[in-house]
């Protein structure tokens, strides 16, 4: 006889036990970005060779930061990472509410405005839901599956949670990692945070963090030490025999000593970031404080171990194990977690190499084929015509009865129509086949209307108006299109609208400043001259308010952008140069200051590529002249 955590899905409808789906989950990673700042930095000032010289690579490896749904991530790992990551860290959602919202600063000012979750958060939040606590433990089940696949023997795994799942989550891990690999149940109290005294209960101030090894006794753990408030004096102690005795000196007194630290408990006493904290408030909603990953890191990991973090959101974990000397692996399925993690770990390369300090470089992917988990087929029940007939309705489009190709649907003012899947993201795959069908067909132009687009879409874009002359225009489908009884279209928006230009600077063999093919002139720098950003993401209620703002000063909401000087079609982009707005510097350049210089002359092409405030990123190609 045995005690069982049942929900529905864990079995099938003849008993069996589901399996997780790892083979149809594993798909190849794409590099999109290469961010190493300050070998960067070095390479554009000629010191170079002096750098590499003064800053000896710790090893080859890079870490990753990686843009997707953790369970296809975990999979399409597990061939390379099997049993190979020493400590795993998640902070799952565990909280059923459905407010999607977050306040974003935009502009030098104090200004913030509201950004609603993406529609691909959006549906897989409301998914893991959908059936109550089945769902999500479902959905939790299969991720900390692949997560013991992919610990390594002395591997650990840190569950953070509170009091709306904690229990659920405690019987699952039992389930999956067995009870006798538990360590310990961790309270993280919060002694600073604000209570709302009006709810007639106790305040709630503590969170717990669940710890199971791969395999108990075989783990890593280094003890803790912290500060007391006020040193004690202890009993000095010594085994004897076998065992504990009190220490005597030779007169055979009982030996005293003082000590002001004490071995850290399962009770972490650390506090809440607060707003005013610039130090390490990156203002995403659900960022912890470094401390706790800190003592985590510390205790269940040495120097050069690899650490994980697969709901990753402000990247804490990827920080900490940065200066803590561990290699990283971290990845969510938002833009603007990414989006946020990257500008942190630029950030933190920058501080470590300036005092001194190793680092190590980091990669940004892309999940390759990308396909959405929630809307299936077979419970759409065959509604992807239906589906793309209302997008093209509302996007006051023609539908095409004989098209001259399955992933033509419509045509508007003269330009094709293409609306990607009601299960699918619209990737670079996708783009080359549609960009192909359009030429075949002898159109020039398309729409495509989509959900989601893949990160960094807008480079394929670029390099097939050179290699087909066919310009696709990106256009996110709005969410309201899935309300019932609409009838007034909701507004399409393109993706972004951004523009920039080279500005030549005089060289020494260039004294006169001519301007493009000018003997000796080589030093070039980026000028941003329009941006607007896509407001897929801002709340409909904002929208007009908001839209207005952006005609008027899109550059107020550019929070990042960088140029990739010598861009290659294909190659992943590389910063050259990049200025990012922080909380505590909400300035921003529009020119470069990279003076970057040509070791040739002759054409070459800039990549530039700007991610706008609500982690949205858009990139055009520049052509340069030297």
């Amino acid at each position: 006889m045995r005690t069982e955590l049942i929900w529905e899905g864990k079995y099938d409808e003849y008993g069996n036990r589901r399996e997780v789906d790892i083979a149809g989950c594993a798909m190849p990673m794409q590099k999109i970005e290469s961010i190493d700042e300050p070998r960067r930095a070095a390479a554009a000032t000629g010191q170079l060779e002096l750098f590499e010289q003064q800053n000896p690579r710790v090893d080859d490896f890079r870490n990753r930061l990686i843009w997707g749904d953790n369970k296809l991530v975990m999979a399409s790992l597990l061939q390379e990472f099997k049993g190979k990551i020493d400590l795993i860290y998640i902070d799952p959602p565990f909280d059923v509410g459905e407010d999607f919202t977050m306040d974003v600063p935009i502009g030098e000012d104090k200004d913030t405005l509201e950004k609603d979750q993406s529609t691909l958060e959006m549906v897989a939040y409301r998914d893991m839901w959908g059936m109550n606590t089945d769902s999500y433990l479902h959905m939790m089940y299969e991720r900390l599956t692949l997560i013991r696949d992919l610990l390594s023997e002395k591997g650990i795994l840190y569950v953070h949670c509170d009091w709306h799942m904690n229990y659920f989550l405690r019987a699952l891990l039992n389930e999956i990692f067995h009870v006798d690999n538990f360590l310990n149940e961790c309270i993280w109290y919060y002694y600073n945070k604000m209570h709302d005294v009006r709810k007639p209960i106790f305040p709630r101030s503590h969170d717990t963090i669940l710890s199971y090894a791969k395999q108990k006794g075989g783990h890593t753990f280094n003890l803790q030490l912290e500060k007391r408030d006020k040193p004690v004096t202890q009993l000095v102690r010594k085994k004897v025999d076998g065992r504990m005795v009190n220490a005597r000196d030779q007169d055979g007194n009982v030996l005293y000593q003082q000590r002001d630290e004490r071995t850290v408990d399962d009770i972490w006493r650390i506090p809440m970031i607060q707003p005013a904290d610039k130090s390490q408030n990156t203002g995403y909603a659900t960022q912890k404080n470094e401390l706790i990953l800190e003592r985590i890191i510390q205790a269940s990991s040495n120097e050069g171990d690899l650490v994980a973090d697969f709901f990753c959101g402000s990247g804490t974990t990827g920080a900490v194990a940065e200066r803590l000397g561990r290699r990283w692996i971290m990845c969510d399925l938002g833009r603007f977690a990414i989006h946020t993690s990257r500008k942190r770990l630029i950030e933190l390369q920058r501080k470590l190499h300036s005092e001194g300090k190793p680092y190590r470089a980091f990669d940004v992917y892309n999940l390759g084929r990308y396909e959405r988990q929630w809307w299936q087929k077979d419970r759409l029940q065959g509604a992807d015509e239906e589906h793309r007939r209302v997008i093209l309705e509302f996007f006051k489009a023609e539908i095409l009865t004989n098209p001259p190709s399955p992933l033509l649907h419509g045509r508007k003012a003269g330009a094709f129509c293409h609306v990607d899947g009601i299960d699918s993201i619209f990737t670079r795959e996708e783009a080359k086949q549609v960009a192909q069908a359009v030429a075949s067909a002898g159109g020039r132009e398309c729409y495509c209307l989509a959900w989601e687009f893949e990160m960094d879409l807008h480079l394929t874009v670029n390099a097939l108006v050179q290699e087909l002359g066919v310009k696709l225009k990106l256009v996110q489908i709005p969410r309201e299109i899935m309300e019932k009884n609409r009838k007034a279209p909701p507004p399409f928006l393109e993706v972004a609208v951004l523009a920039a230009e080279p500005v030549y600077r005089s060289s020494p063999l260039s004294p006169s400043g001519r301007g493009a093919g000018g003997e000796g002139l080589r030093t070039v720098d980026i000028k941003l001259t329009q941006f607007i950003p896509s407001l897929a993401e801002v709340p409909t209620k904002e929208l007009e308010a908001i839209k207005e703002r952006a005609i008027k000063s899109g550059f107020d909401f550019i929070d990042f952008w960088a140029v990739d000087f010598n861009w290659q079609p294909g190659k992943p982009f590389t910063h050259d140069w990049q200025d990012y707005r922080t909380r505590k510097d909400r300035s921003l350049k529009t020119i470069s200051d990279a003076g970057y210089t040509y070791p040739e002359p002759g054409k070459y092409t800039a990549c530039v590529k700007v991610v706008d405030t609500f982690g949205c990123d858009t990139s055009i190609t520049v052509e340069i002249d030297v």
